[in-house]
């Protein structure tokens, strides 16, 4: 059976037979399976009410492990993003009452960003949904497929600059 990333490699290989498109066959259908599930994500979050980057937000404390607190800074950087983004996501979320800024009594200065006891039951709905859609996506796989295809991905990524495992 043929995709449309079979077409798009035989234009290229018509429209110049020297170059060797064959990477396009990798990340091409990379490209337009993240394109389907993020289509599909977002419809999927749009019940909950929330957006993309605030279910990474969300997401990201929760899996901290209870309390699920951490500081702005921990969020921004686990999520490589910028602080200012960070505060947007924040500010909406807490005005959503997912989250609440606690101040630190140790170091005033200090806040830490926890889930709510509503952000906590939203965000375990939504990563249950958001796994069922991923879990759909692969159904054409077999475990052994899934398995071989996850470290083939993990070696193209941690060869990437910045991309291994955080330190604790």
């Amino acid at each position: 059976m043929k995709d449309h990333v079979d077409f798009v490699v035989a234009q290229w290989a018509e429209a110049m037979p020297g170059i060797d498109a064959s990477s396009m066959e990798i990340f091409g259908r990379m490209a337009r399976i993240q394109k389907h599930l993020d289509r599909l994500r977002a419809e999927a979050l749009a019940q909950y009410g929330f957006k993309e980057g605030e279910f990474d937000v969300l997401a990201t404390l929760r899996r901290s492990g209870a309390p699920y607190c951490l500081t702005p800074t921990e969020l921004y950087r686990s999520l490589l993003i910028t602080s200012g983004a960070m505060t947007n996501r924040l500010t909406r979320l807490e005005s959503a009452g997912m989250i609440e800024r606690i101040v630190d009594e140790q170091d005033r200065r200090s806040v830490q960003v926890c889930l709510s006891e509503r952000g906590k039951a939203l965000i375990e709905q939504a990563v249950n949904t958001h796994t069922e859609i991923q879990n759909c996506v692969l159904a054409p796989l077999k475990a052994e497929q899934r398995k071989t295809l996850a470290g083939m991905l993990k070696s193209v990524l941690t060869h990437l600059p910045g991309e291994s495992a955080p330190t604790e």
